[in-house]
């Protein structure tokens, strides 16, 4: 399957380097034209700037693709709308978002400051969310779009130090699982990167040969696959090293107690059954779990109501 994004539109958000940067020029590579996005860069993408972005602008354009800079800080939703209208102005049409931009603010929960903890949701997930739904509704009436959230083993599995980073990249899955059932319709696909890579956020934090090994340009192809026309949807889609992966949040079969005053005694005692992973799987939708706890108590079809959801 050979993967060409001619005359698709991408807009690649923290694009100044590291993996944004190496997402933007894979895509231009396949014919996509790409807006550039990185903080502090020039917002009309004026040439002869010497910002990250243009850089990475003038690398495209020299090998023959299209491209321009853009300097919106997508934590402010009125300079998004402007990097959408100015993308519209260029182009017409926006197929492909790739939510990369992000900062890291690492320390244990107790040394943690609460605005350390907000500037990280502020940015991975308020950016992801303020740049998804600019574009939402253009996608919807073309009725095409591709949009990747940057996600994180530290948000699937937890890394010690990064509670708020863990916190904003387990909400991005979450954002993922109903967006993508939300755009299904129109032919939006939504999904997940789940990268390792050594980039500038990870310096001094690991050792030089390993980030050498982790670069950032191996993972890229994982978005390439995301944005394509056959890209999958409501997936979590892990790269690092050449290596590729999928993460899955899973539902146990678990038992049925039953309630009454002894149940919590009864659910201590079977808790190994709850959790054993035998005949796991994986939920088409939230309302999967309810559909399962009312089977396991006899309930089924029309006698099963719609489950309540905290």
């Amino acid at each position: 399957m050979t993967i060409n994004l001619t005359n698709r539109v991408a807009i690649v958000t923290g694009a100044g380097a590291g993996l944004g940067r190496e997402h933007a020029l894979l895509l231009a590579r396949l014919g996509a034209k790409v807006v550039v996005n990185d903080l502090g860069s020039d917002v009309n993408g004026r040439g002869g700037s010497a910002t990250a972005a243009q850089k990475v602008v003038d690398e495209i354009v020299a090998a023959g693709g299209e491209a321009i800079a853009n300097g919106a800080s997508v934590t402010d939703v009125e300079q998004v709308q402007d990097m959408i209208s100015q993308t519209l102005s260029r182009w017409g049409r926006v197929d492909i978002l790739v939510n990369n931009a992000g900062i890291l603010r690492d320390k244990s929960f107790s040394k943690m400051t609460l605005d350390d903890f907000r500037a990280v949701i502020e940015v991975h997930l308020m950016g992801s969310v303020n740049c998804t739904k600019a574009v939402w509704d253009v996608m919807r009436e073309q009725k095409y779009g591709r949009i990747v959230m940057t996600t994180s083993s530290s948000g699937l599995y937890g890394n010690f130090g990064q509670s708020n980073y863990g916190a904003a990249k387990m909400a991005l899955v979450g954002l993922m699982q109903t967006l993508a059932l939300e755009g299904e319709r129109n032919n939006i696909r939504v999904n997940c990167l789940a990268p390792t890579a050594g980039t500038r956020m990870l310096d001094g934090l690991m050792p030089e040969d390993v980030l050498n090994a982790l670069a950032p340009g191996a993972v890229s192809p994982a978005v390439a696959v995301l944005a394509s026309d056959d890209a999958p949807t409501r997936m979590v889609l892990c790269a690092g090293a050449g290596s590729f992966e999928a993460a899955h949040i899973t539902l146990t079969p678990g038992i049925h107690v039953g309630t009454g005053e002894q149940v919590p005694h009864l659910l201590a005692q079977r808790l190994d059954e709850v959790a054993s992973r035998n005949g796991e799987s994986v939920p088409a939708s939230g309302a999967a779990q309810g559909d399962l706890e009312l089977h396991k108590a006899g309930f089924t079809g029309a006698n099963a109501t719609e489950p309540s959801h905290a």
